[in-house]
């Protein structure tokens, strides 16, 4: 056999050139390579590689369009990455922070803070041996007590004749309540009365002319209308009075209870804040001298001096003024401390005796209804 002859069968044994490579259809790679993205993206690297590498006569153009998809999907797992890392990075510098603004406020919350130095030096009692007891400042009165003046009749105020620290004396006008109609009564008493008067003049001119022109019974009845007439029109008068508002004795105007246009009853000014009724104006008697009214407890009672050897000393409570007092009586008869609020209704467990004390005010700064701290010493 001439090997001349046969080289051309050697030469093209072409197993391949008998079953040639099919194709693949563009689209039906492209469609194949975005499923297996969506299933596995790891897997779609080798797969579309290994398509695209034995289509050399495939355009550019169907080459051109997994390869972007491939490297997004590289993208977006890179760019995710970074974002977790800064996240835990925030979270942890967070933590950080919440972790020491706790150990600075710990600090700062148990650092122990020195106390503060008093405003004015506490009260010390100037006796060797003493009975503390709580005072309220009073008026200089037999009673002890403010003068509460409440009006007599009812209506609204027309006039407000005095303030509140103004010194009156007794009987000056404090309030003028409307009086329009009492006066018209007491003019028609007046009316009344001069009709009577003019009945009886006439009357009487008839009998003493001639007695036998009127009967004594019906000069009598005259008399009497007069008489009569007379007292309606000092009632009338009397009761217009009321509508004046004046000073009992003299003293000080302590509180005004009510402004013009109010209304007030024989009850006094009705609050609407404490839904009780007030009086009209609050006085105390001259302030030259002020009593102190104490109230010791019962347990100390038994400790109390007797009335020849008893001394006290008052102190104006947020200050250091010390005031010397003078004994005045003791009011023998303990009762529950209610003078706070004096109500029935505050149910103290308290029971004191009142002691009452005397003292010059001069320039000392106290006011009716303060507290005070006395000490209750022996000569």
């Amino acid at each position: 056999m001439n090997p001349d002859e046969s080289k051309p069968e050697v030469k093209a044994p072409e197993p391949k050139s008998e079953t040639p490579p099919a194709v693949p259809d563009p689209k039906a790679v492209e469609l194949t390579r975005n499923t297996k993205a969506e299933e596995s993206k790891p897997e779609v690297k080798p797969d579309t590689k290994a398509a695209v590498k034995p289509e050399p006569e495939t355009g550019s153009k169907t080459n051109a369009n997994p390869k972007p998809e491939v490297k997004a999907d590289e993208t977006k797992t890179k760019t995710a990455a970074p974002k977790t890392a800064v996240g835990n990075k925030i979270i942890f510098t967070i933590a950080i922070i919440g972790i020491l603004a706790g150990l600075v406020a710990a600090y700062v919350f148990g650092m122990e803070r020195k106390a503060q130095p008093p405003v004015f030096k506490p009260v010390s009692n100037p006796f060797e041996s003493a009975i503390y007891a709580n005072g309220m400042i009073e008026s200089d009165l037999p009673s002890g007590e403010n003068i509460n003046i409440f009006p007599q009749v009812s209506g609204p105020i027309t006039q407000v004749l005095v303030q509140e620290g103004q010194s009156v004396s007794s009987g000056t006008p404090l309030f003028a309540i409307e009086d329009s109609v009492q006066r018209a009564n007491t003019e028609l008493a007046a009316a009344n009365l001069k009709l009577a008067s003019d009945q009886y003049d006439k009357d009487r001119a008839s009998y003493d002319i001639d007695s036998k022109s009127i009967s004594k019974d019906v000069l009598d009845t005259a008399e009497d209308t007069v008489n009569q007439a007379t007292a309606a029109l000092k009632a009338a008068n009397a009761l217009l009075q009321y509508y004046s508002v004046k000073a009992p004795v003299s003293g000080v105007v302590l509180a005004v209870n009510a402004a013009i246009g109010g209304y007030v009853s024989s009850q006094g000014n009705y609050d609407t804040y404490t839904e009780l009724f007030d009086p009209l104006v609050v006085m105390s008697g001259p302030q030259d001298y002020m009593d102190v009214r104490c109230y010791v407890d019962e347990i100390l009672v038994s400790r109390l001096p007797s009335k020849w050897h008893i001394q006290a000393q008052m102190q104006i409570t947020g200050t250091d003024i010390k005031v010397p007092l003078e004994f005045v009586r003791v009011q023998p008869y303990i009762s529950p401390k209610i003078e706070l609020s004096n109500q029935k209704q505050e149910q103290v467990d308290l029971r004191v005796l009142p002691v009452i004390f005397r003292f010059q005010k001069q320039d000392a700064p106290v006011y009716p209804g303060q507290m005070v701290d006395v000490f209750i010493g022996q000569k």
